[in-house]
């Protein structure tokens, strides 16, 4: 892998959502407590969840719960998250910075796209009450029934729609299976502090490692601005 603070020249961004643009982190820890107190569990913090997250997303509970999760658990587990999270949805906001650091890299003369593992129709609805409708040329969610997988077939998808290179896109995320992903689909990465897992888990998959969306693109490089506009 190659770092883009050494190797600059990307001209699509393609965001993640959870963690990355939006700031949820107290409804996921929340939500996961639902899930705790429903199998007798003590409730965790963020710190705690931080240090087990990972995927398969079932392997974290499992951590949590401190048993082996068949399809019937995992299928419940599910619906209790899901129902506690969106509950708190509506008290989620932007991250710092949004969504002014997207309005800037378009106005560089570049493209961004997004794509999350959350629910496909749920995503699009969000996006358009944020009123970030505009500044993606794609967006795609999840669309099956039940998440927590790997990230990085979607990925795959995703650049093969957009019909873009690999290698002049970035994944911008906040957990190892952005990295995974972007590495499977020919992509960079820049990883950041902000959402579900430890620093050094993140630090350990040799992608760089940021504590802001600012932060992110200052490590894409000025060189890349400066094509951008020259293009």
């Amino acid at each position: 892998m190659t770092s883009l603070t050494t190797a600059p020249g990307a001209r699509h961004i393609v965001w993640d959502w959870n963690g990355t643009l939006l700031d949820d982190n107290a409804a996921v820890v929340s939500a996961v407590n639902k899930v705790c107190a429903a199998f007798g569990c003590e409730h965790i913090d963020l710190d705690r969840w931080r240090a087990v997250f990972g995927r398969p997303l079932r392997r974290a509970y499992e951590h949590v719960l401190g048993r082996v999760l068949d399809e019937h658990d995992w299928a419940r587990i599910d619906v209790l998250y899901h129902e506690a999270y969106r509950e708190l949805l509506h008290t989620c906001g932007l991250a710092r910075g949004v969504p002014g650091a997207l309005r800037e890299w378009i106005g560089s003369g570049r493209t961004q796209s997004l794509l999350s593992m959350w629910f496909h129709e749920e995503l699009l609805a969000l996006v358009e009450d944020f009123g970030l409708n505009a500044l993606f040329t794609r967006v795609d969610g999840l669309r099956a029934e039940i998440g927590g997988g790997s990230k990085a077939g979607h990925l795959t998808e995703h650049v093969t729609a957009l019909g873009i290179d690999p290698a002049e896109i970035v994944l911008i995320g906040d957990v190892a299976d952005d990295a995974y992903a972007a590495e499977q689909a020919g992509a960079d990465c820049v990883l950041l502090t902000t959402g579900v897992m430890a620093r050094p888990a993140l630090e350990a998959t040799g992608f760089p490692v940021v504590d802001s969306i600012a932060e992110a693109l200052e490590t894409i490089g000025a060189e890349s601005a400066a094509r951008g506009r020259d293009g």
